[in-house]
């Protein structure tokens, strides 16, 4: 079973393309995040968690939902991390996560797909993003094929840089970074609500019509990304910049 996380959709899209070679179920995990829903779930063919790479690691959102949810049934599983450049040291810390669940760690893969972090880099146009996904399109098919045959993933190379990026860096980006307090939205804003609709930690209400963003963001970038008329900042930086959304389908 494949359990995946996005929020602009690179990681939606890879969880479809190994589905689709693997002919197995795939699952978003949004409402069950959104919803706090840690009830237990059961595969016969081994997990397979596809996410994006959030300084280096996997989200601390789903850290914690794996730790809450008993996954029955088959013991093995993979993880595949999106990421705009690379997955640092995140396999170390996605094997201590399953010794404490019990299951078989069979490895980490990380994944080039277009940046979307807009908060701090600069997002690809359409054109380039489309460019990397095809480049990537080589690597998912390596990712489903060890998957099929169910062999561990092959294991890369740990720098020292890696296992800083993914440890102190990790440690010290999460406080002092990941929060919302400098989203806001212009007067191109429609008061569609979207940006609530896709926040997978209900941290957006609207008030007269107009965001406004609680203490619980996680920078997954849906709500900047996906807002239908590129209403929402991010400080100064994100202005002028592209919003990214994987267009691309399975």
């Amino acid at each position: 079973m494949i359990l995946y996380f996005s929020g602009t959709g690179n990681s939606e899209y890879v969880a479809k393309r190994i589905g689709k070679e693997t002919n197995d179920t795939v699952i978003n995990l949004f409402e069950k995040i959104r919803n706090n829903d840690i009830s237990e779930m059961y595969s016969e063919s081994a997990w397979v968690v596809v996410v994006p790479t959030y300084a280096w690691r996997i989200p601390r959102l789903i850290e914690k939902w794996l730790e809450q949810t008993a996954l029955n049934g088959n013991k093995n599983i993979y993880f595949v991390m999106t990421c705009g450049e690379n997955i640092g040291n995140a396999g170390k810390y996605l094997e201590k996560l399953c010794l404490k669940k019990k299951m078989s760690y069979h490895g980490c893969m990380g994944i080039i797909m277009p940046e979307n972090y807009i908060a701090l880099f600069s997002t690809p146009n359409e054109e380039t993003a489309l460019q990397i996904i095809e480049r990537a399109e080589s690597v998912i098919d390596q990712a489903a094929a060890h998957i099929k045959r169910g062999s561990l993933f092959p294991q890369t190379n740990i720098s020292f840089k890696d296992k800083i990026i993914s440890g102190i860096v990790n440690d010290f980006f999460y406080p002092t970074t990941v929060h919302a307090k400098k989203f806001y939205a212009t007067d191109d804003c429609i008061s569609c609500g979207k940006c609530s609709n896709v926040c997978p930690l209900h941290n957006i209400r609207m008030n007269n019509g107009r965001p406004i963003w609680g203490n619980h963001c996680t920078h997954c970038m849906a709500c900047i990304c996906r807002c239908p008329t590129e209403a929402i900042e991010y400080g100064k930086h994100s202005q002028g910049l592209p919003r990214y959304f994987c267009k691309k389908e399975v």
